[in-house]
């Protein structure tokens, strides 16, 4: 018997390596074919070059156009030239013989007779997919580019609705080498035949086996494991709101990627406007952002965490919970409409605001005191615009009270001579050093994070924030505010004290001239050129405040303030919104549906649901839902596809909870390929990192709140109690913790866990 299995591996391995070997016959022909179009963009870099030598206006417009289109494809090219091959699909024949652009057949169903009787079918087509679509020298498909209609199959078909599709492989490569082939049968009853040699199939069928590859720090080659119902939200209608749920594991932040790519392939004119993905942690957005680049749309997608969504502010810190809920409430709207006001009246840089006016105007000094500085404020902050764009009818309201003092409107009564004196009046008056220095200071140019730094005040924010918050909350808020960096929660009062306070128009910079048309003089013999559509689009992407559409992960931690400013980012946009309701570690979701409803406007919504786990093994996924069912009762867990047979390990740490959390980590490191987390309360990240300092940097120490959206081979997780206690929503945030495992899990408990004598903490039991 044991001969017998041997010759089955050995049997096997040669079916594997025969396999392998195909692929790298198609790739290698692929790489050839990618050299020889690098080599055609280069060629058309170069004749572009040789134009602009000809001199005239036509030669060089002819030029520009030329480098412009050629340096795209050859950056592209470039960009896609390492590891972008990842799967295959074998059809039969279809029900039309009609080829798209791609020189894919079009038909989706198989023929009638693709099938027969017996159970057999040979295989009529062939589509290896890929980031970028190639085509051979005459003109058929050696690659379809992954978000063609002719790849869809490759991740829509299942066994229950298999289409043409009877085999898919993933196909795993390193530059240009194949490392190794995955396959699923979706017609597993049917024999197929491919150039007169059955079809084989390699592996435990090919998502399996993306599941249990390790992970990394860096999230890659998600491609090959978007399944049918991702898929749909996907390729869904964009002049909408997407709104995607789905519990751990589920691929919403797959999801949300490649709709960005998708969306940009399918109109690209139309989201020229950009797209943002809004993450919510750092952790998060390093963990995706080489996604997107190796799908072949950088430039266009901005990928931002809420810390860093402002120009100028960069944010890593975390407020405590209740800090947090401060910050994050729609009532500091109220605090900081006040503050502007206050931080008004306080003056500028100089100092206080200067309570009396004095000019000289025919021959005589005009004065103007408090009272009436007074309601000259009142008067101009009666209007609607920001109070930055205010200054210049604070300067005319200040005029007219002078004019009025002055009497001079009873000096003439010719309308025409009225005019003139009058606007002889303002000018004098207005370029006075006096005058100027009295505006400066008395209506002077606020800043955000000035207005903050006034808040930082608790007497001043006490009179700002009365009736709104209590004098507890004040005395917290404004202690938060003295820190010198920013937390994460600040920067979206930086954002709405922005719109608050408005920026005044800045003068235009001067544009460059052109190097070449300086050097060939052309600059002198033709008119000024305007701005090119090419320079346009690079400037309007620096100065991008808002997009074409927005993609927000983990929708369901934003706070009411952070709607606000996601939202200003997308006034005019298409949305896509995906979150899980279980896992908001906000303590009011209630005020926050509104703030999102406010943001996402009247615009029609689209609801999708993602059911399907697959991160997590059965055995972790059942340990986590007790949890959910205290967090949430009545909401259904999404359910776990594989099962691995290791229960998660429970361990009570004793009096060392350092050495007893290195050991564990020590141990799974030693068990798993890839990447261990270690997730602990907020206020122990730094503790925790020393913990693991000697472990090397597959192991992570990360804080609650930071593990949305991540996942690791193995998981430790530190004090269940602990995560819990930091805020009202502490069971949804342990619910998170408990499900970044891809293949084990450890608890480890202290004495405020309560555990049993198995170590499970009291928290884990039903």
């Amino acid at each position: 018997m044991a001969a017998q299995d041997a010759a089955v591996d050995s049997t096997a391995d040669s079916v594997r390596d025969r396999e392998i070997a195909v692929e790298q016959t198609h790739l290698d022909q692929v790489y050839r074919r990618l050299e020889e179009k690098i080599d055609e963009a280069e060629f058309l870099m170069n004749d572009a070059a040789k134009r602009g030598q000809v001199g005239t206006p036509g030669a060089l417009a002819e030029r520009d156009a030329q480098v412009y289109r050629a340096g795209i494809h050859l950056n592209r090219l470039n960009n896609e030239f390492e590891d972008f091959l990842f799967g295959r699909i074998d059809l039969v024949l279809g029900k039309d013989g009609e080829r798209g652009p791609d020189g894919a057949y079009t038909s989706v169903e198989p023929a009638d007779d693709a099938i027969r009787e017996d159970l057999t079918a040979d295989i009529a087509e062939t589509l290896h997919i890929g980031r970028i679509g190639v085509l051979d020298a005459d003109y058929s498909p050696l690659v379809i580019d992954w978000r063609a209609p002719a790849a869809a199959p490759f991740y829509r078909s299942t066994p229950k609705d298999p289409g043409r599709v009877v085999r898919r492989r993933v196909i795993r490569s390193k530059g240009r080498k194949v490392l190794g082939v995955e396959d699923d049968l979706m017609r597993p009853e049917v024999t197929a035949f491919l150039d007169g040699r059955e079809l084989p199939a390699i592996g435990d069928g090919a998502l399996m086996a993306a599941l249990g590859r390790a992970r990394t720090h860096t999230m890659r080659d998600i491609v090959s494991s978007i399944q049918a119902e991702q898929d749909l939200v996907i390729r869904a209608p964009a002049a909408s709101v997407a709104e995607v749920s789905g519990g751990p594991g589920t691929g919403k932040t797959a999801v949300a990627l490649h709709r960005a790519a998708y969306l940009l392939y399918q109109d690209r004119r139309r989201y020229a406007g950009g797209i943002l993905i809004v993450s919510p942690t750092p952790l998060l957005v390093a963990y995706t952002e080489g996604v997107l680049p190796s799908l072949g749309e950088e430039g266009q997608v901005a990928i931002r965490a809420l810390g860093s969504l402002v120009d100028g502010a960069e944010a890593t810190t975390y407020d405590e919970p209740a800090v947090a809920r401060i910050k994050g409430s729609a009532r500091m709207l109220k605090v900081l409409r006040k503050a502007v006001r206050g931080a008004l009246e306080l003056g500028g840089p100089a100092g206080p605001a200067p309570e009396r006016l004095r000019v000289v105007a025919f021959g005589r000094r005009q004065e103007l005191e408090a009272e009436e500085l007074e309601r000259i404020r009142q008067a101009v902050l009666g209007g609607t615009a920001p109070i930055n764009l205010l200054r210049p009818r604070a300067r005319k309201l200040l005029l007219d009270a002078l004019w009025a003092k002055s009497g001079g409107a009873n000096r003439h009564t010719d309308p025409e001579l009225a005019a003139e004196l009058r606007s002889a009046f303002d000018e004098d008056i207005s370029t006075e050093d006096v005058f100027m220095d009295f505006l400066a200071a008395w209506w002077p140019e606020l800043t955000p994070r000035g207005v903050l730094t006034a808040m930082a005040d608790e007497r001043r924010l006490g009179r700002w924030s009365r009736r709104v918050l209590t004098p507890r909350e004040t005395r917290m808020l404004a202690r938060s505010l003295r820190r010198e960096e920013l937390s994460v929660h600040d920067v979206a009062l930086l954002d709405e004290l922005q719109g608050l306070l408005g920026a005044p128009a800045r003068p235009k910079k001067k544009r460059e001239l052109d190097p070449l048309d300086q050097l060939t003089g052309l600059e002198e013999l033709m008119p000024r050129r305007e701005e090119t559509q090419r320079e346009r689009a690079e400037r309007l992407a620096a100065e991008r405040t808002e997009y074409a559409h927005v993609i927000v992960d983990e929708a369901q931690d934003l706070t009411p303030m952070q709607w606000r400013m996601v939202g200003r980012r997308g006034r005019h946009a298409t949305w896509t919104v995906v979150g899980d309701p279980a896992q908001s570690s906000w303590p009011d979701p209630q005020e926050a549906a509104e703030a999102r409803d406010e943001a996402l406007g009247t615009r029609p919504r689209r609801r999708f649901t993602l059911t399907v786990n697959y991160r997590n093994p059965a055995e972790i996924a059942e340990l986590a839902a007790k949890v959910l069912r205290r967090a949430m009762p009545g909401m259904e867990p999404p359910s776990a596809v594989r099962s691995t047979g290791l229960t998660p390990r429970f361990v009570t740490a004793g009096e060392d909870l350092a050495a007893a959390v290195r050991a564990e980590t020590a141990d799974l490191l030693a068990q798993v390929d890839g990447t261990v987390g270690v997730v602990v309360a907020m206020d122990r990240r730094a503790e925790a990192a020393g913990w693991l300092a000697d472990l090397g940097e597959r192991a992570v120490a990360l804080g609650s709140l930071e593990a949305k959206g991540l996942e690791y081979d193995a998981t430790v997780v530190v004090s269940p109690a602990e995560i819990e206690a930091e805020s009202p929503a502490g069971l949804r945030v342990l619910y998170v913790a408990l499900t970044r495992a891809t293949q084990q899990l450890t608890v480890v408990s202290t004495e405020l866990d309560a555990p049993t004598a198995d170590g499970v903490p009291a928290l884990l039991t039903e």
